[in-house]
C-alpha cells in the first residue's frame, strides 16, 4: 500500500481546523468527527442511502477511505484493522441489502470482542417505517450483536453520538457500536461542535475497579497450589497485559495454556507455555487442565471449544478463580469460587506487587514431560506437501514475527498448532463465530494498520471464495500481503467430521470446480504461484516473500489429512484422538 494512504497526523492546527465552528452538514460532521477521533481509514462502498457522505468526502482529501467490492470485506477488513492495532475499526455501507451484508461481520466482532463503529446510511427519516426501497430496520436486527446502537433523528445529536459511539466501544468489553443515519439527517445543516471531554453515557460504567480482596484470595490460593495453571484468553490481549502476564507467571511458576484467541498473549518460546487447549488442543495443555488443582482462567470465557463436555472440565480443580472484565462471564458455564472482575491488565499489576511462587516444582517437571513424550506432530511425506509442513515452514522462515490472519476451518487450527506466536495482536482469526470469509479482508485492514509489516493471510480453498473479490483491493492499492490457500479441494473440517463422527457419511463437502486459483489471481493483477511438493513449496514461498506485493500462492495437500489431536464433541477433553502418532 502506498505510505501516503492513511490519515495525516491529528496536529493541534488540523485540530483546530477541524474544530472550527461553523455550518456544515451531518455528513461533514461525520467526516470531521472521525478525523477527531485519529481514524486512520475508513473501509467501505457507497449506496444510495449514503451518497451524501461519499459526495462529502470530494471535500476532504484528507480522508482516507478504502472501497472494498462487498460489504462483508469491508466490515472484515475494519476488524483486521482493529484487531491488529488496538484501535477502533470503523466502516460504511448504505441502507437495506448493504447494511444486512455487515450483519455477519458484525456479529463476528461482538463475539470476539472487537472494537468497531459501524456507520449505515438509511431512508430519510419520513420514510422508514414504509417498507420504502432499500429500508431495512438494522438497528433492530443488529440489537443483539452490538454492544449499542443509535438511529439519528436530529442533526445536532450526530456529534454527540460518535463521540459517544467511539468511547462505548473501545472501554471496558470491547465491541462494535452501529450508527444509522438517514439520508436527510446526512444533508440537514447545523452548527459544528465536538465534545472533548470523556462522555457521561447513564446507566455506562466503562471502568470496574478490582476488589483488592478478591486478588488477595487468588494470590493465597497460589500459595498453596501445587497444581495450577493459568487459562489465559483474547482479554490478556485486549488489555494490553501480555507484560504483566508474562511478569505474574514468572513470579508464580505457573504454567500457562492459551486459547485460539489468546495466542500471541503469552510468548510461545517460553518454557511455561503448554499450547492450546480444547478440541485440537495440545497433550499437555488438556491434561493439565485435566489434572490442575487450582485453575485460575485469565480473560477467557470458558469455550465450549475449549471445555468439551463441561461436566467433565477440570474435574480435579479445588479451586477455580476467573479475571474477566465482564462480570456476566463470571460463573455463566463453570462454578467460580473466586471471582475478580476488572481491567485484566490493572489486576495483574495489582497481583504482581504482592505475588509468590505455587509449590509447583513436580507438576512443572511432568508437564514439561508431558511436552517432550507428546508433542504435536504428524506423518511427513517426500511424495504429498503435508499443510503442516507449510505452516512449519512459514513460522520458521519468518521466525513468528508476523501477522498471521487465518480463515476458518483445519487451516486455522494448523495454524494454531504449528505457527509460533511471539507477540499480542499477530494472530487475528473468528473464534466465536467461526466465519468463513474472513481471513482475506481482515489481512487487508491489518496491513493498512501496520504497512511496513509481513502480513500473511492463511485461507482454505472454500473459505477464500466467500470474499476473494477482495484481490481487487490488494491489486490496486498494492496492498503487500501473501495470500496462502491450502488447497485440499473440499471442506476439509467439514470432511474429517464426516470421516471420524459421520462413518464416513460423506455429503456436500467436494469443492471439486474451484477456480484455477493462480489464474483467478493473475486475472486480478496480482502474481500466483503453485506447489504441490516441498521443493516447490519452499521456493515458491522464497519468491512470495522477494516479491514487493501482493502474492497468491496456492498450496495443494491431500484432502484425506486430519487435524489431530481432536476431541469428539460429547467427550471430556483429555479423551483425545492423537491421530497418525497415536
Amino acid at each position: 500500500m502506498e505510505k501516503n494512504q492513511r490519515a495525516p497526523i491529528l496536529t493541534s492546527d488540523l485540530r483546530a481546523k477541524l474544530l472550527k465552528s461553523d455550518m456544515v452538514t451531518g455528513s461533514e460532521i461525520l467526516l470531521r468527527s472521525l478525523l477527531l477521533e485519529q481514524v486512520e481509514c475508513v473501509f467501505g462502498i457507497p449506496g444510495g442511502s449514503i451518497l451524501n457522505i461519499y459526495d462529502a468526502l470530494l471535500e476532504m482529501p484528507d480522508f482516507i477511505h478504502l472501497m472494498t467490492r462487498h460489504e462483508q470485506g469491508a466490515i472484515h477488513a475494519a476488524d483486521g484493522y482493529a484487531r491488529a492495532s488496538g484501535k477502533v475499526g470503523v466502516c460504511f455501507a448504505t441502507s437495506g441489502p448493504g447494511a444486512t451484508n455487515l450483519v455477519t461481520g458484525i456479529a463476528t466482532a461482538y463475539m470476539d470482542s472487537v472494537p468497531l463503529v459501524v456507520i449505515t446510511g438509511n431512508v430519510p427519516t419520513a420514510l422508514i417505517g414504509t417498507d420504502a426501497f432499500q429500508e431495512a430496520d438494522i438497528t433492530s436486527i443488529t440489537m443483539p450483536i452490538t454492544k449499542h446502537n443509535y438511529l439519528v433523528r436530529n442533526v445536532e445529536e450526530l456529534s454527540k453520538i460518535i463521540h459517544e459511539a467511539f468511547h462505548i466501544a473501545s472501554t471496558g468489553r470491547k465491541g462494535p457500536v452501529l450508527i444509522d443515519i438517514p439520508k436527510d439527517i446526512s444533508s440537514q445543516q447545523t452548527l459544528f461542535y465536538y465534545p472533548e471531554a470523556a462522555p457521561i453515557i447513564r446507566g455506562y460504567h466503562s471502568e470496574i475497579q478490582p476488589n483488592l480482596s478478591q486478588i488477595e484470595k487468588i494470590l493465597l490460593a497460589i500459595e498453596s497450589a501445587e497444581r495450577p495453571v493459568i487459562l489465559a484468553g483474547a482479554g490478556i490481549i485486549h488489555s494490553e497485559g501480555s507484560q504483566e502476564l508474562i511478569e505474574f507467571v514468572e513470579k508464580t511458576r505457573i504454567p500457562v495454556t492459551t486459547t485460539l484467541l489468546g495466542l500471541g498473549g503469552f510468548p510461545s518460546g517460553n518454557e511455561y507455555w503448554m499450547g492450546m487447549p480444547g478440541m485440537h488442543g495440545t497433550y499437555a495443555a488438556n491434561m493439565a487442565l485435566q489434572n490442575c488443582d487450582l485453575l485460575i482462567s485469565i480473560g477467557a470465557r470458558f469455550d465450549d471449544r475449549v471445555t468439551m463436555k463441561t461436566s467433565g472440565f477440570a474435574p480435579k480443580a479445588k479451586v477455580i478463580a476467573h479475571i474477566d472484565i465482564d462480570p456476566a462471564e463470571i460463573g455463566k458455564i463453570l462454578e467460580t469460587a473466586i471471582p475478580c472482575v476488572g481491567d485484566i491488565k490493572t489486576v495483574l499489576h495489582l497481583a504482581n506487587m504482592q505475588a509468590k511462587p505455587a509449590k509447583s516444582e513436580a507438576w512443572l517437571k511432568e508437564i514439561q514431560e508431558n511436552k517432550k513424550n507428546y508433542p504435536l506432530r504428524y506423518t511427513d511425506s517426500e511424495a504429498a506437501l503435508k499443510p503442516q509442513f507449510v505452516i512449519e515452514m512459514m513460522s520458521e522462515t519468518t521466525r513468528g514475527e508476523a501477522i498471521v490472519t487465518t480463515d476458518v476451518g483445519q487451516h486455522q487450527m494448523w495454524v494454531a498448532q504449528f505457527y509460533k506466536f511471539k507477540h499480542p495482536r499477530s494472530n487475528i482469526t473468528s473464534g466465536g463465530l467461526g466465519t468463513m470469509g474472513f481471513g482475506l479482508p481482515s489481512a487487508i485492514g491489518a496491513q493498512v494498520a501496520f504497512p511496513e509489516q509481513l502480513v500473511i493471510s492463511i485461507n482454505g480453498d472454500g473459505g477464500i471464495q466467500m470474499c476473494i473479490q477482495e484481490l481487487a483491493i490488494c491489486s490496486i492499492y498494492n496492498i503487500p500481503v501473501k495470500v496462502v490457500i491450502i488447497n485440499n479441494q473440499v471442506l476439509g473440517m467439514i470432511r474429517q467430521w464426516q470421516e471420524l463422527i459421520y462413518d464416513n457419511r460423506f455429503s456436500h463437502m467436494d469443492l471439486n470446480g474451484s477456480p484455477d486459483f493462480v489464474k483467478l489471481a493473475e486475472a486480478y493483477g496480482i502474481k500466483g504461484l503453485r506447489a504441490t511438493n516441498k521443493e516447490e513449496a519452499r521456493n515458491v514461498w522464497k519468491e512470495a516473500m522477494e516479491t514487493n506485493g501482493p502474492v497468491l500462492i496456492d498450496f495443494v495437500v491431500r484432502k484425506e489429512e486430519n487435524v489431530y489431536p481432536m476431541v469428539s464433541p460429547g467427550s471430556a477433553i483429555d479423551q483425545m484422538i492423537m491421530g497418525d502418532a497415536e
